[in-house]
């Protein structure tokens, strides 16, 4: 188990001494889901949780870029703690966007004080949970879908409608607050230890400071950074996956796989359409990983604007985000589904769990379709029209 962080550690050395531990146990809790209580407890324990925290709150001060290669890094082999720990900085940062300057202070310094691990109930797609007001206080009501790491979290981000209003508000409650029920009800193909399932509200108290309320922040190019900051998030998660499922391929292509009967030759690494594909995919590779890691340095660049943020900026990086997601998704999703072509049909036995690298990326890439993402692109390649805020 390494050592909490101190300030003068590598971060990214230190994750990379967290994947063995993640790898070790991948395949059969994949099969499992539910929540990854052990690795969760590893991320609380590492000081990781703290990471994109200024170092004024208590936290580590670090980039996003950094941040982000910690993510792809921990996607090579486990995408569902890569995930949970993606998005749990995007909650981190909620309360900065949405909220006055004492709600992000406060709320930055009491995570890093009491090490929280962020999950949310923000889906803004989803309206069934309302927000009411009796003129002294405001209770929740409802249910919420999609809830990504809320089982096992200290503190939720909750989008709601307020009663008689359009437009949603975001909280920033205790995980424990009485009257939330978290439901053990995620079953999908993939993604199957980020504790997504629903969240229920019944009459749920919460207290005016913890309504993230800005009235500067509506509307600006910086607030609307956010839903940026989970498309950068997921970009990072299907590298990392995609990455992962190459290097199986690879170690399995080189080990295992035998010749095809017809191919004349004595090892399957001297096929020529094996060597092709190893090469168009690492080519692809190489390009997704160029473009993702752009993408977050302009994102890092707006990042430090702040409020300073301007429309053209936003825009430019908008679109460099997306971008990334376009092309990582095709490259994804062509790689997890090839590796099969490359490995041979041994390679579909079960006790290798490879096809959890396509169930995962497939589940992710169905959250931001890559048409209306082309789309975006093209508006902007064609017309020159940048992403609304």
């Amino acid at each position: 188990m390494p050592s909490v962080i101190t300030e003068t550690q590598d971060y990214i050395k230190l994750a990379a001494s967290l994947v063995p531990v993640f790898a070790q146990t991948a395949v059969e809790r994949d099969k499992q889901g539910g929540t990854a209580k052990y690795e969760r407890s590893h991320l609380r324990q590492s000081g990781l949780l703290k990471l994109i925290i200024p170092k004024e709150y208590g936290g580590l001060g670090e980039t996003w870029i950094t941040t982000l290669q910690i993510v792809r890094q921990f996607a090579q082999v486990d995408s569902s703690i890569a995930h949970l720990f993606g998005y749990h900085h995007l909650q981190v940062i909620t309360p900065y966007l949405y909220g006055t300057t004492e709600q992000a202070e406060n709320y930055y310094t009491w995570t890093a004080r009491h090490n929280w691990f962020w999950g949310n109930a923000l889906n803004p797609l989803d309206k069934r949970l309302t927000l009411s007001s009796d003129g002294k206080n405001y209770r929740l009501n409802g249910l919420k879908s999609f809830c990504s790491g809320a089982q096992d979290s200290d503190m939720l981000t909750v989008s709601a409608l307020p009663i008689g209003e359009s437009k949603p508000v975001v909280v920033a409650i205790p995980t424990f607050s009485y009257g939330i029920t978290i439901h053990d009800d995620w079953d999908n193909i993939g993604q199957r230890q980020t504790d997504s399932g629903s969240v229920s509200f019944a009459n749920v108290l919460v207290k005016e400071f913890e309504i993230l309320a800005n009235p500067e922040s509506i509307g600006t190019p910086f607030a609307a950074l956010r839903i940026y900051i989970s498309h950068l998030v997921r970009v990072n998660i299907l590298l990392g996956i995609a990455l992962g499922a190459f290097a199986q391929a690879k170690e399995y292509t080189t080990t295992t796989t035998q010749p095809w009967v017809n191919s004349g030759v004595h090892s399957a690494t001297a096929d020529p359409y094996i060597l092709q594909t190893y090469g168009k995919l690492w080519v692809d590779l190489n390009a997704a990983t160029v473009l993702s890691d752009e993408a977050a340095e302009k994102f890092q660049a707006a990042w430090e604007r702040g409020r300073q943020l301007t429309a053209d900026e936003f825009g430019k990086t908008a679109i460099a985000i997306s971008t990334a997601a376009a092309f990582t998704t095709k490259v994804g999703l062509e790689i997890t589904n090839q590796i099969f072509e490359l490995m041979g049909a041994r390679a579909t036995a079960t006790e290798y769990g490879f096809d959890r690298y396509w169930r995962n990326l497939r589940t992710l890439t169905l959250h931001d379709p890559l048409s209306y993402k082309i789309q975006e692109v093209g508006k902007w390649a064609l017309n020159g029209e940048f992403s609304q805020f």
